[in-house]
């Protein structure tokens, strides 16, 4: 599903009722766990984590004018998606995940490239998801997107 929202708290109260608490909850999680630097706001119409602009200029290179994207959450048709670029730049943390994944949801994992899908709302890894915010500051961030861009 797409949401048309310039705020955080407008794209929570479009979603059906029964996420928005879930949204809420990771929304908060999130902003308690993630190092200083990142910023939150609507990125790509979803909840955006990014660095600003203040911190990387240079912003996005497929767009510059959008800060880089670091995190993003969404409410999808049947999921809600928590999105992490770390996941997909930096294989350990990666490896990581999965590895931890199984102790903390008796669910198996759903995940693309750097999307975890979650479509079932009562099992969500809470704890893991408040641990992996805690796992690449924005610096790191920027040295691994910088490495990968230069690669091309």
């Amino acid at each position: 599903m797409k949401y048309e929202a310039a705020t955080v708290e407008e794209y929570i109260s479009q979603v059906p009722e029964e996420r928005q608490e879930v949204l809420q909850k990771l929304r908060n999680l999130i902003k308690e766990n993630l190092p200083k630097g990142f910023e939150e706001g609507i990125n790509y119409n979803m909840i955006g984590y990014y660095v600003p602009h203040s911190k990387y200029p240079e912003g996005y290179h497929c767009n510059p004018k959008l800060p880089l994207p670091f995190m993003n959450l969404a409410s999808q048709k049947n999921s809600i998606n928590l999105y992490h670029s770390g996941i997909y730049a930096k294989k350990e943390l990666y490896d990581w995940f999965v590895a931890e994944y199984p102790k903390y949801s008796k669910r198996k994992l759903d995940m693309g490239k750097s999307c975890i899908r979650f479509k079932k709302l009562d099992d969500i890894p809470y704890e893991l998801i408040a641990e992996l915010c805690t796992k690449m500051t924005v610096d790191e961030w920027i040295s691994i997107y910088e490495s990968a861009v230069k690669k091309k």
